[in-house]
């Protein structure tokens, strides 16, 4: 069965409970999927299985509102609920708060009740400075770590006082898995996404104002992570850590997406890897097998068979070299023997104008 066919098919969302979670239908104004593939449902946990939902609406909404949605999604259990770009607004006329503000800690209240991980991005104040920031709270409504938008819009500058260019990309390590953040314009900067690839994301939440689409799959295509979105418009995409588009979902006010990833599924090229891999999945072939071969692209997916098991520590244990570690190998490695750092010259045009 090809995987969009199986994402539509009753077996694709009855997976949820294989997985250990409860079975939810599909809402009216949402979707929900899982990454599964072609394995066999099992009992249990299989892989490091990653509950993400995300809320998209159109601005305008009541923090009541939106706090009653986030509670009824929790109460369902969740790892991770994603709410869009400065979703409170942005303006001159009082959208500016604290990281003690109403929001956050409305929203931290049902982070704390229902024990998950939520997403909350605000126009936030700090002293005389303002930053577009998504805000992680973690299980305990305890603020995780904060990411301000590194390349904020031009109409971001209007507002008074201006939102300020973030100086950081921060990966925080949750219990379930290694998250980053990127926000709305940063799509257009390879240069975030990559500094989220060298520190380890395996998910991206990227809150918006807008879909982005494509933009967005080329990221997760060249760096291997998934990407969850949540947006003004209001939709959801997800990517795969192959670049394949997992969910797509639109509704007219609200869209609710849900959808499990495994963040134990491994990706691998065919370089130097062949031989490790047919001897893994000789041995161990009750444990781990290929999920997907990508003909054309030389690159195959390793995946665990059941729970207990972690693909990619199995893989490392046979020496198999991730597809992303590879590519960053060859860039060291290279430069070394060239002399200097390509990424990092000036350009034909910047020398001439220096």
């Amino acid at each position: 069965m090809q995987r969009r066919e199986f994402f539509k098919s009753s077996a694709g969302l009855g997976v949820l409970s294989g997985l250990g979670f409860a079975r939810s239908p599909v809402p009216e104004l949402g979707g929900e999927a899982t990454m599964q593939g072609s394995m066999p449902e099992a009992v249990g946990k299989i892989g490091r299985p990653a509950r993400v939902v995300s809320i998209s609406f159109t601005l305008g909404k009541r923090l009541q509102e939106i706090a009653e949605l986030v509670d009824q999604e929790g109460s369902r259990g969740t790892d991770l609920i994603a709410l869009p770009e400065t979703w409170r607004g942005q303006n001159d006329e009082g959208s500016q708060e604290t990281l003690g503000g109403p929001t956050v800690t409305t929203i931290a209240t049902l982070a704390r009740k229902h024990r998950t991980y939520i997403v909350c991005p605000i126009d936030r104040q700090e002293g005389n400075r303002r930053f577009n920031s998504a805000v992680l709270l973690d299980r305990t409504g305890q603020v995780a770590c904060v990411y301000n938008k590194v390349f904020p819009y031009w109409s971001e500058y209007d507002v008074r006082p201006p939102v300020e260019p973030g100086q950081e990309v921060p990966v925080h390590r949750a219990d379930f898995g290694h998250v980053g953040f990127a926000t709305c314009f940063d799509v257009n900067f390879p240069e975030v996404w990559q500094r989220l690839s060298d520190q380890g994301a395996e998910l991206v939440i990227w809150p918006s104002a807008y879909s982005a689409g494509a933009s967005l799959q080329a990221h997760a295509l060249n760096l291997h992570f998934y990407i969850v979105t949540s947006t003004q418009t209001p939709d959801c995409l997800v990517y795969d850590i192959t670049g394949e588009r997992l969910l797509y979902s639109r509704g007219t006010d609200v869209n609710v997406s849900r959808i499990t990833l495994d963040l134990d599924r491994g990706i691998y090229h065919e370089d130097f890897n062949i031989p490790k891999r047919d001897k893994l999945l000789k041995e161990r072939g009750e444990d781990v097998f290929q999920e997907n071969y990508m003909q054309l692209e030389q690159w195959f997916v390793l995946r665990a068979k059941r729970p207990g098991v972690s693909a990619r520590e199995v893989a490392r244990e046979y020496g198999l070299e991730e597809l992303r570690d590879y590519i960053a190998r060859s860039r060291r490695e290279i430069d070394k023997r060239r002399g200097w750092e390509f990424a990092k010259k000036a350009t034909w045009k910047e020398s001439k104008t220096s």
